[in-house]
């Protein structure tokens, strides 16, 4: 039986009234992303139209799910915010601070021995609050989501960017700040933009070596890292029902990479045949018994130019394997155009590493492809020329496959299974390498290759494919070899070529599992008590953050102003950093270090004006902060692309950064800023960044007037006596001010309760 299933009946129960008045409402009809929006609107969202990209409404979401190195900040938040319980089913999932190294069993015995603190901390709180805690080694959260709490027609966030992998199963998924997990979890309304609506309508079938994975690298390159920005992209068609429902989870899952909101299927016989196998039957016969409820409208899908404010159209039948990269997952290569772009680039021709698992690819089927392809490197005396390694999606995935024999079939070709974690994905990953800066080419299935995020080398160039192409890559350890067109030699001398794979989209025996790794929260946690040794390196009890005053934004000076791509990964980078989630003074010394100084190209070396020596951005922060010296900080398209994580936001204010400025934003990124407290403003004409000087005092001048829909002015009082003022965008609503005033949104929270 599922869990929380009575109230997955609650839904399913008022959802058919629910609709009917939003359809006498509206009087149209509804995408699968409408229906879901509507019938989780908050109370405090009055049920009417909402504008798309304009209108901030509160939505009531079912469910909040957190993965370890983001769950440390949430629950520090969460245990100021004056609750005795999480008001919605919460989950805790250990995923991201196993390092991969040896194998599964070494790493994760020395990762309970390394994070011991962390693990007793999350477990602790957990149980106090009534969060469900799935331990080391259990899964990674997106896979363990998908088989345990994921149900069509439901509404959660998670403090991961890819909790939209959730999608897979039509749930509306969204990846969220740890302070908006805090919302949800104190009870209080969660606010979000109305997204707009991109439709996606697949036609035909996949075959030979084409998976769902190259639906969304092709998707990626059509939309590029920002194109989906504000939007949900709702999936239809034939061929969306002829994908597997983890096919599908995989598509949602790096729909991240185009900044989407989240991503979603309508409920089909995939689904179905998924719930059921993964023991929740029962969540599959309600879902049969409100089916029509549980996708768009037929109306919307004959007629998607008319409810969609996007719509793109891919034949399965016609779709090539895709390979993306380097350093961007938009960058998008047909099978056929890879070789040639290898040579025309100059990208390292040998491949060294094949990656595959992941929470974007580590399903059943995924696993079985793959497999079918080892199988035939054994049976064709074919020796694995690069390093492979396999990364399980979740204990009941590795303990199946195992059964199956799939697991003896990866390591008779060389291949090295991980610890069913995020690993290499995130740059936990003890990379076997004679120089760790020297350039090279790895492959992976995951779904992000920004420089330096697997293995914290630049020179690393990273490509993403499908678990498939990934392991014929591995098999080959050519760059330009086309596993679809070309030969290989074997030990024997002789040309042979790889089939197609096969494989099967769930295990014929049934998943099996012995040790899931769920613990349950205690009944009543009220007498637990929480202690943070104030002495650790790894945890630290947060202070409030104190209300900005007008003062505070007149002269400051600047922190960075950053050139080209800054990702999340550049302003809070993960790998080594990781063990420092939990401590925010720590962790703050990654501040921007990753970020490219405009004024000398090279990261982490930035001037201090007042007095004139270079230094690193943590560093020179906590001068400015100390000597009461405002700062900010400048960037350009798409700031804050990537993760969830709210530690990009929260480090710069913790080290003073009053406001982040930047020709765009990242819709996840602009929402944390917003949450501490910060000004996450826009130029309102894109080239006013080149007026910034490195030496300038930057002033708010209108900052005690702040008002929603109202621009702000920046004054720059450059050296030579001369100043330039120029309009900057906000998209604060009235609330959101308030959490500016109030000092940050958990403020605002804390006083709320306690009033």
């Amino acid at each position: 039986m599922a869990f929380d299933i009575d109230m997955i009946k609650d839904v399913y129960s008022k959802l058919p009234q629910k609709l009917e008045a939003v359809r006498a409402t509206l009087n149209r009809p509804l995408t699968l992303a409408e229906k879901i929006l509507y019938t989780h609107l908050h109370a405090e969202s009055p049920l009417q139209e909402y504008t798309r990209g304009k209108d901030y409404v509160f939505f009531a979401p079912d469910r909040v799910a957190m993965q370890d190195a983001t769950a440390q900040m949430a629950l520090l938040q969460f245990m100021m915010a004056g609750r005795n319980k999480t008001a919605v089913p919460s989950t805790v999932h250990c995923d991201h601070l196993i390092q991969a190294k040896v194998g599964a069993d070494k790493d994760l015995t020395r990762a309970n021995d390394e994070n011991s603190e962390v693990y007793d901390f999350l477990s602790q709180v957990s149980n106090k609050y009534g969060i469900g805690f799935w331990k080391p080694g259990a899964g990674i959260i997106h896979q363990t989501v998908l088989e345990n709490y994921a149900f069509p027609g439901g509404m959660m966030i998670g403090t991961d960017s890819h909790t939209p992998n959730a999608g897979g199963l039509g749930k509306i998924a969204i990846g969220v700040g740890g302070a908006d997990a805090v919302d949800v979890m104190a009870g209080m309304p969660w606010e979000l933009k109305m997204p707009k609506l991109i439709g996606i309508k697949l036609t035909g079938k996949l075959s030979g070596w084409t998976s769902a994975k190259d639906v969304i690298l092709k998707v990626a390159g059509i939309l590029t890292v920002k194109g989906g920005t504000g939007a949900i992209v709702e999936y239809f068609g034939e061929g969306a029902q002829s994908l597997s429902c983890t096919g599908k989870g995989t598509i949602c899952n790096m729909g991240a990479e185009i900044g989407a909101t989240t991503s979603t299927f309508g409920y089909d016989a995939s689904m179905a045949r998924y719930l059921k196998a993964t023991d929740r039957a029962d969540v599959a016969a309600l879902c049969d018994s409100v089916a029509e409820h549980l996708t768009g409208d037929q109306e919307c899908y004959d007629n998607p130019e008319k409810y969609f404010d996007r719509v793109i159209e891919i034949d399965l039948s016609t779709l090539e394997p895709h390979i993306n990269g380097p350093y961007t997952p938009d960058l998008a290569w047909p099978i056929s155009e890879f070789a040639q772009a290898v040579k025309d680039n100059n990208y390292p021709p040998v491949l060294e590493v094949g990656l595959i698992g992941s929470c974007t690819n580590s399903s059943y089927e995924d696993l079985d492809r793959a497999a079918s392809l080892a199988r035939q490197a054994k049976a064709k005396n074919l020796k694995m020329k690069a390093e492979f390694t396999v990364t399980p999606g979740s204990e009941m995935i590795r303990h199946t496959v195992e059964r199956d024999g799939l697991i003896e079939v990866f390591e008779e070709v060389g291949g090295v299974v991980l610890a069913n974690a995020c690993g290499p994905c995130i740059g936990q990953w003890d990379r076997h390498t004679d120089d760790p800066n020297r350039a090279n080419s790895i492959i992976t299935s995951f779904n992000r290759n920004f420089s330096k995020r697997n293995d914290g080398n630049p020179q690393t160039r990273g490509f993403v494919a499908s678990p498939e192409i990934v392991t014929a890559m591995a098999i080959s350890g050519d760059m330009c070899f086309n596993p679809l067109t070309d030969t290989l030699t074997n030990e024997n001398g002789e040309q042979v070529k790889l089939d197609p794979p096969t494989g099967v989209e769930l295990p014929p025996k049934g998943f099996d599992v012995e040790d899931a790794g769920f613990i349950a929260p205690v009944a009543d946690g009220s007498g637990i008590e929480i202690k943070v040794n104030p002495e650790s390196n790894r945890l630290e009890l947060l202070t409030p953050f104190t209300p900005m005053q007008t003062s505070e934004v007149e002269n400051m000076r600047i922190l960075i102003k950053a050139k080209g791509k800054c990702t999340t990964d550049h302003i809070s980078m993960a790998g080594p950093w990781l063990k420092f989630r939990g401590h925010l003074d720590n962790i703050s010394n990654n501040c921007l270090i990753g970020a490219i100084n405009a004024y000398n190209e090279q990261p982490n070396n930035i001037l201090n004006v007042e007095t004139g020596e270079y230094g690193a951005v943590p560093d020179t922060a906590r001068w400015y902060k100390a000597n009461n010296i405002g700062t900010v900080v400048f960037g350009e398209e798409n700031y804050g692309e990537g993760s969830s994580r709210e530690h990009a936001a929260m480090e710069p204010r913790h080290l003073g950064v009053k406001a982040v400025i930047v020709k765009s934003f990242a819709r996840i990124h602009e929402t944390n800023l917003k949450k501490q407290g910060m000004l996450g403003l826009t130029f309102a004409s894109p080239k006013d960044y080149d007026l910034i000087r490195q030496d300038d005092k930057v002033s708010i001048i209108d900052f005690a007037d702040f008002t929603p829909g109202v621009p702000l002015t920046v004054r720059l009082d450059h050296a030579d006596g001369t100043s330039h003022t120029f309009k900057v965008n906000h998209t604060y609503n009235a609330a959101q001010i308030d959490w500016v005033r109030a000092g940050s949104a958990l403020n605002k929270i804390r006083e709320e309760l306690a009033g």
